[in-house]
């Protein structure tokens, strides 16, 4: 488990843009180039205690992030995710969407994406 309780732990200079609600770092253990987070400037434990406004801006941060990513990479595609709850996979109890920027190449079959986190039930 990380040893961040949560990101406002973090130095403000890791920070690449922000939103009304959310601000943006690079994800420190990358699984692309470009892997980006969104977080919550308020601290909410997931998604499901975001405010209306709050879900509303992350539509904004969620576009924002894309932006900065374009401007650095050229990825192909891209992976949206959250993981609410320690049953799915969540370490840091404070909400953060991941943008995972997608190569062409990056995976041998990229068929059904985001179902593949349970190993044997993404493939159709």
């Amino acid at each position: 488990m990380s040893s961040i309780k949560n990101f406002l732990e973090l130095p403000t200079d890791k920070q690449i843009g922000e939103t009304k609600h959310f601000f943006l770092i690079r994800d420190g253990f990358p699984v692309s180039p470009g892997h980006t987070l969104i977080i919550s400037k308020a601290l909410r434990t997931d998604y499901f205690e975001l405010t209306p406004d709050e879900k509303a801006d992350l539509d904004n941060a969620i576009g924002l992030a894309r932006s900065l990513v374009e401007a650095e990479f050229e990825p192909n595609g891209y992976n949206i995710g959250m993981n609410c709850g320690e049953s799915a996979g969540q370490t840091v109890f404070h909400f953060h969407c991941h943008l995972i920027p997608r190569f062409n190449g990056d995976m041998e079959n990229p068929r059904g994406g985001v179902r593949h986190v349970i190993p044997s039930k993404g493939s159709y």
